[in-house]
């Protein structure tokens, strides 16, 4: 089992496990907890506190099964929450504009995909300066991008998505200075990539691919293989794999040399009767250029749009932030639905879910909190005791669900894999711990407020009236 439906059933089977395995932490934390406070309990300045919460921590204690269950419950939705916090994050970091160190994106003005002329490249590169006076880019701060997609299967019925790789054609050096995600690798995941970036520079059907990819194909670092072009039809590449791009925001795609693809191209007119292939003149998909701030940007996007160079077909220049955006257009409904429907749904949820635990919890105890009544104990602190039952439920779950998740998910998985565009799968934020925390505090406060309320107006001739 591969693809998309093996990394469901990992993701799910995670979940599960994860669930399971903090039960473990979470009952620890109640034991260590009831055992420092009642040492609390022995010192004076603390005493009173402290046997009011270890009373608390004693209540939660005493049914350990629905304790449990309203933890579990909790602790999935809150880590539901927040992989769905961090794709939304992550979505929103990528399509903010920035007033400094901005990158711009060159495509084709009226066509999607974009499909320009090769011969485009190098003045694009540039900037297209044509006067004294206007901003050159420098070959560090600029990057093509042209996609080569195949399977690794000649036959057509064997050609599926489990046997189908994606390339970025590029001049390999830019992957290291121009590529976003860079920053986000480990020194060593850095030095592993410079290594094969020089490979690259040298041998120019090496490629690197995607850890998740290689899983997917059957491959591994040192195999050869062959690649039947899809876009490129009739294109048929060898590779050599010779380095592993990380799991995440990578793992699904794979960096070849340009050179590779385009030599490739020059030589199809020699082997079809000296007729080039179609997309011979619609090679170049996207150019990448870096300026130092927005007024560069606009003065570097008017060169590019008022240029009479590029008119058949004609380009759009824009910032990275808006061109990210336009690509994300098609997922519209869906990111507006995870945002305002799903997120407040599974909230409202986790509120019901902790109001029906303590409700029945506090219906079993009616005679409890006439007894505490009747030791002196004040409605409002009774209502703060069943307050803070049910926050030391949502805190724990909250907190534990999503630092277990960022650990799991990031570390072992390598991200969620929910595909949005050209994301093939999202890191969970490093604010989920406090996401979690928040999340799960409040709205076991919400959904506690309720039962709280009721427990303090229990009457005590009412209940020791059935008694008797």
């Amino acid at each position: 089992m591969s693809g998309y439906p093996f990394y469901f059933l990992v993701t799910i089977g995670s979940v599960i496990g994860l669930a399971a395995a903090a039960l473990v932490p979470f009952y620890l934390l109640l034991v260590a907890g009831d055992f420092v406070l009642n040492r609390l309990g022995d010192v004076d300045p603390f005493s009173r506190a402290a046997k009011f919460v270890g009373l608390m921590v004693k209540n939660l204690r005493r049914n350990m099964l629905r304790t449990s269950l309203a933890y579990l419950a909790i602790f999935v939705l809150v880590l539901v929450v927040v992989g769905v916090w961090s794709i939304l994050a992550f979505l929103d970091l990528v399509t903010a504009e920035k007033s400094r160190d901005l990158k711009a994106i060159v495509t084709e003005r009226w066509q999607i995909p974009s499909q320009m002329p090769y011969a485009y490249a190098y003045p694009l590169s540039q900037g297209a300066p044509e006067k004294e006076g206007d901003i050159v880019i420098g070959p560090d701060d600029s990057m093509t991008w042209q996609f080569y997609g195949g399977y690794t299967e000649r036959e057509r019925e064997k050609q599926t998505r489990d046997n189908l790789v994606f390339f970025f054609a590029m001049e390999p050096r830019k992957v290291l200075t121009m590529m976003d995600g860079i920053e986000e690798l480990t020194p060593e995941q850095l030095r592993q990539l410079a290594q094969a970036v020089e490979i690259m520079e040298k041998d120019k059907t090496a490629v690197v691919i995607g850890a998740d990819r290689l899983a997917t194909l059957n491959k591994r670092v040192g195999e050869t293989i062959t690649v039947y072009g899809l876009n490129y039809r009739g294109i048929d590449l060898e590779m050599k794999i010779i380095g592993e791009l990380p799991k995440g925001r990578w793992g699904q795609i794979g960096i070849m040399n340009r050179d590779y693809l385009n030599d490739a191209i020059d030589a199809y007119p020699a082997r079809h009767r000296g007729q080039k292939h179609p997309l011979a003149d619609r090679s170049l998909n996207l150019v990448w250029l870096r300026v130092p701030d927005t007024e560069a940007f606009k003065k570097v996007a008017n060169q590019i749009m008022s240029s009479s160079a590029f008119t058949n077909p004609a380009v759009k220049c824009e910032t990275a932030a808006s061109g990210i955006g336009s690509w994300l257009d098609a997922y519209r409904d869906l990111i507006w639905g995870m945002r305002w429907l799903l997120s407040p749904a599974i909230l409202v949820v986790m509120s019901l879910v902790v109001a029906n635990a303590i409700g029945i919890s506090v219906r079993e105890r009616r005679g409890e909190m006439a007894i505490l009544k009747v030791l002196g104990y004040q409605p409002w602190q009774i209502m703060l005791l069943i307050l803070g039952e049910a926050l030391v439920i949502g805190a724990l779950s909250g907190l534990l669900s999503a630092t277990l998740c960022q650990v799991v998910v990031n570390e072992m998985i390598g991200g969620v894999p929910f595909g949005i565009a050209f994301f093939p799968s999202f890191k969970i934020a490093a604010a989920a711990w406090w996401w979690g925390l928040s999340i799960g505090s409040i709205t076991a406060l919400l959904g506690s407020i309720w039962p709280a309320w009721t427990a303090q107006r229990v009457k005590v001739a009412e209940v020791f009236a059935k008694v008797g």
